[in-house]
């Protein structure tokens, strides 16, 4: 095969075209990494070379390539834009394969440091494939290695994991806009029907409810693509806020067993898969939301205030991970619109950050506000998409992914209706949302996060 036809077949069936080789952020190798760089074109060779093995036949003579191509690209093409999958692990996708050789340095002709370097900037979407090529490349991405050296590198790919049906979870890929179902939960009918949070951090998706006597968490791996039983919090909770980054998350506020709201907080580290108990809030809260900011944890409104009343509070909390110190910060909630409601029968606060500037979706006005740090206030600058329907805030998720926003929404309607996610890029100037994909679904969002690796 000529070097050429080599990599256009390498594009295809990883699922990739020039285009994205050079422009996308998700590409095979960094846009500087030359094609006519020997490195490249020894993993070009060797790819093509370990596919046609695995199968079972010698390199075919050029005037076959093609018809070779043809043949083998139906079972990956679901992975192109737009395509709904089953994901599957990198175990299951390699189980078939008939060349499983241990080439401890990945691509022998560049070495493996090389070879990892070329593979942090694979897209999450060609992981499978690549982990199909041999137990070196399988171990490197079940064992969470590469995504470890990926987010040293801060190459990030984003995600949006989101549950519209009570027992299923769902991902969307904004890169590909293509939509993957994730296996079932292995849960009991009260955990069903509890109130539940959803948080991503690392490499993994956790979901927080309630069975009958305790609450319970489950933890959903990306490098398994399996659910089991997550680690149980020192001071076990529902209602809080959270936020992640990285591979640590904090969890603050909400209510224990009993109902008792809360003051205390946690921190999650997902590589070690253990709980840190935190200093506690200056106030108890529950109901309230969470975003890291300036490498700082931030909790903001919620439910609570002193033992004696559970007002609606408009302040926030500033946590200091340095310090280990809670700070006040006044108006720092954006204001709700409740008219005679009480306020528990609100969402908590919809808030997102990025490029640590802080903004909220008001549901009631179908307004964006971003928050002025220095003065400490909420300003209006644009629109919320237009069909992004929510019950009083329920429903709709509003969540920072990469450098955009995201809603996820849809209209309200009789039985199964549509989901449609959204994004705006702030930087690019005032709110103009982007439809990245829209399918059948049920349309009432009940927990939503955002995984970044």
């Amino acid at each position: 095969m000529h070097f050429l036809s080599k990599v256009s077949a390498f594009i295809a069936i990883f699922g990739l075209n020039l285009d994205d080789m050079l422009e996308d952020r998700s590409c095979l190798v960094p846009r500087d990494f030359s094609r006519e760089n020997n490195n490249w074109s020894a993993c070009i060779n060797y790819s093509l070379d370990m596919i046609e093995v695995q199968n079972g036949k010698r390199p075919l003579e050029n005037n076959q390539e093609d018809e070779v191509v043809q043949r083998k690209l139906p079972k990956l093409s679901d992975a192109r834009d737009g395509k709904e999958v089953v994901l599957a692990s990198p175990h299951d996708q390699a189980g078939d394969q008939r060349h499983d050789e241990d080439t401890s340095s990945l691509i022998p002709s560049i070495g493996r440091d090389n070879s990892v370097s070329s593979l942090i900037h694979c897209s999450r979407s060609d992981f499978g494939a690549i982990a199909s090529l041999n137990r070196s490349f399988r171990s490197l991405i079940s064992s969470g290695e590469l995504y470890r050296l990926r987010r040293q590198q801060g190459v990030v790919e984003h995600w949006v994991y989101f549950s519209c049906h009570l027992r299923q979870w769902e991902a969307f890929d904004p890169i590909r806009r293509r939509w993957m179902h994730l296996p079932s939960m292995n849960f009991n009918e009260c955990f069903v029907f509890s109130d539940k949070e959803s948080l991503a951090v690392g490499t993994e998706l956790l979901v927080f409810g309630k069975e009958i006597l305790s609450h319970v968490i489950y933890r959903y791996s990306l490098l398994t693509n399996s659910w089991s039983a997550g680690t149980e919090m020192n001071a076990p909770r529902c209602l809080f806020g959270s936020a992640s980054s990285g591979e640590i998350a904090i969890l603050a506020g909400g209510c224990d067993s009993q109902g008792n709201i809360l003051s205390s907080a946690e921190l999650y580290n997902s590589e070690t898969g253990t709980w840190k108990t935190l200093p506690s809030m200056n106030k108890r809260r529950k109901m309230c939301s969470a975003v890291f900011m300036d490498k700082k944890f931030y909790v903001i409104g919620g439910i609570g205030g002193t033992e004696s009343s559970n007002a609606l509070l408009t302040c926030g909390e500033e946590y200091d991970l340095k310090t280990g110190k809670w700070t006040e910060i006044s108006s720092m909630s954006p204001v709700r619109a409740r008219g005679d409601m009480p306020a528990t029968s609100e969402a908590p606060p919809l808030v997102a950050v990025v490029n640590n500037d802080l903004y909220a979706a008001d549901y009631a006005d179908m307004e964006v506000r971003k928050y002025d740090k220095k003065n400490k206030t909420w300003a209006t600058i644009g629109r919320l998409p237009e069909r992004a329907a929510s019950m009083n805030g329920w429903g709709l998720a509003f969540r920072a992914c990469g450098d955009r926003l995201i809603v996820i929404g849809g209209p309200r309607t009789m039985g199964e209706g549509h989901i449609e996610v959204n994004s705006w890029v702030p930087s690019e100037g005032p709110p103009q949302w982007n439809l990245l994909g829209r399918k059948r679904s049920g349309s009432f969002v009940y927990n939503c996060a955002v995984m970044g690796c």
